[in-house]
């Protein structure tokens, strides 16, 4: 799974995920890209698991580009642990995500298995999201 190999400082504040993307909204590699149409977190085993659905079924040949790094930790405290006694420790790594965001990007295959292989992978994930054609490129 997706984590940073080093971070400056272990734990992080929550803060406040608002707006719409103005970066990593346009097509850099493929053909076809998954975009977000909401804000939100996405864990690294979520990251994990949409890159698996698309790799299996695409099979061999595709290229697939992951847009999106989860750099930021989310902490939690130990079940039946009473409150104080400071921040619990690192649980996962997520990515902050906003909307209009691509999160992955195909090319290589046909575009109706590309675009079967970006459904199957929005299912794995917690936010709605769209299929995005280069020759379209609309912005939110």
């Amino acid at each position: 799974m997706l984590q940073p190999k080093k971070t400056k400082y272990r734990k992080q504040f929550k803060g406040r995920n608002r707006g719409a993307a103005t970066r990593g909204t346009t097509f850099a590699f493929g053909d076809l890209a998954l975009q977000t149409l909401e804000n939100g977190t996405i864990t690294s085993r979520q990251i994990e698991a949409a890159r698996i659905a698309i790799t299996r079924h695409v099979r061999r040949g595709a290229n697939l580009w992951i847009r999106i790094f989860p750099y930021k930790p989310v902490t939690k405290k130990p079940a039946e642990t009473r409150m104080g006694k400071g921040k619990g420790d690192v649980d996962k790594y997520v990515a902050p995500v906003k909307r209009g965001q691509f999160l992955y990007e195909i090319s290589g295959v046909s575009e109706e298995l590309a675009r079967s292989a970006l459904r199957l992978a929005s299912y794995k994930l917690p936010l709605r999201t769209r299929i995005v054609v280069r020759s379209e490129e609309e912005f939110i």
